[in-house]
C-alpha cells in the first residue's frame, strides 16, 4: 500500500501529512484507514506531545472524499473516515494546518482538530449540497460559530477564504503560506511549553463542557482536574516559576 499519510517525528511533535497531492488529498479508502492508524500512533507514544495534520502540495489540504473512487466502489453509504473524538479518541492536543482546499471532508478533518492554523490562501466550504452527500459529522460545528452562519454553508456549499473562516471563529490563525508550518510549530510548543497533565485534562473539559449545561460541565471540570492538582507537575510548577527555570514536565 503506497503511504498516503505521512509520519514525521520532529522532537515532540509529529507531523501528519494527507499524501496524495495528484487527487489534490482526497480521502480515499486506504487514506481514511492510514489516518487512523497514524492517530492511534501519536496518542500511544507518550514522547509525543502535539501533532499538526497538513496536506502535501500547494494546492489543497483535503478536497473531501475521493469521488471517483466512490463511484467506481459505488459507495453510497456514509464511510467511516476516522473523526477525533468520535470514533478515536486523542487525548493529546492536534493542529490543523490547512495550505490550500479544505473542502467537504477536508472541512471536516479541519473541523476535529483542536486548533486550525490556515495559510492566506486557504480555502473552505461544504460541498456535500453540490454533490448530494451528506455531513452529519458537520452537527460540532454549530457550537463554533452562530447558528445562521453554519446553516449558509451547509445550505449553500459555498467556499469561503482562510479569512472568512477566522472572522466565524473556524480557524484561529491565517499567516503568509510560506510560514505555515512555522506558525503551526510555534503554536505546538507553545502547548508544549505546558504540563501535559494540564493540557489533556483541559482539552477533555472543554469537548465534555459542550455535551452539557453549565453547572454538570462546572462539576465535571473540578472531576477532570482531580489529577491533575494531585499530580507531581503541580508541585514542579510553582517550584520552577520560585526558581527562575522552565519546569520539567514528567507528566504524572
Amino acid at each position: 500500500m503506497a503511504d498516503e499519510v505521512l509520519y514525521e517525528v520532529r522532537n515532540q511533535i509529529v507531523l501528519i501529512t494527507l499524501n496524495r497531492p495528484e487527487r489534490l488529498n482526497a480521502i480515499s479508502l486506504a487514506l481514511r484507514e492510514q489516518l487512523a492508524e497514524a492517530f492511534l500512533r501519536f496518542e500511544a507514544d507518550p514522547a509525543l506531545r502535539v501533532a499538526i495534520v497538513t496536506g502535501a502540495g500547494k494546492k489543497a489540504f483535503c478536497a473531501g472524499m475521493d469521488l471517483k473512487e466512490a463511484a467506481e466502489l459505488k459507495v453510497g453509504l456514509r464511510p467511516r473516515t476516522p473523526t477525533l473524538n468520535d470514533g478515536i479518541r486523542v487525548s493529546k492536543p492536534v493542529i490543523a494546518a490547512v495550505n490550500g482546499f479544505a473542502l467537504a471532508g477536508g472541512w471536516m478533518i479541519a473541523q476535529m482538530c483542536d486548533l486550525c492554523v490556515a495559510s492566506e490562501h486557504a480555502m473552505f466550504g461544504i460541498t456535500e449540497g453540490k454533490v448530494g452527500r451528506g455531513m452529519p459529522w458537520a452537527a460540532p460545528m454549530t457550537r463554533m460559530m452562530s447558528q445562521r452562519v453554519a446553516l449558509e454553508l451547509l445550505l449553500t456549499g459555498r467556499k469561503i477564504t482562510a479569512q472568512r473562516a477566522y472572522e466565524i471563529g473556524f480557524v484561529n490563525q491565517v499567516v503568509p503560506h510560506d510560514k505555515l508550518l512555522e506558525a503551526a510549530t510555534a503554536l505546538a510548543n507553545e502547548i508544549i511549553e505546558c504540563a501535559p497533565l494540564t493540557v489533556a485534562a483541559a482539552k477533555e473539559m472543554v469537548y465534555m463542557a459542550h455535551e452539557m449545561g453549565v453547572g454538570a460541565a462546572a462539576r465535571a471540570g473540578a472531576h477532570i482536574f482531580d489529577r491533575v492538582y494531585r499530580a507531581a507537575d503541580a508541585l514542579e510548577g510553582p517550584l520552577a516559576f520560585k526558581e527562575k527555570r522552565k519546569p520539567n514536565w514528567k507528566g504524572v
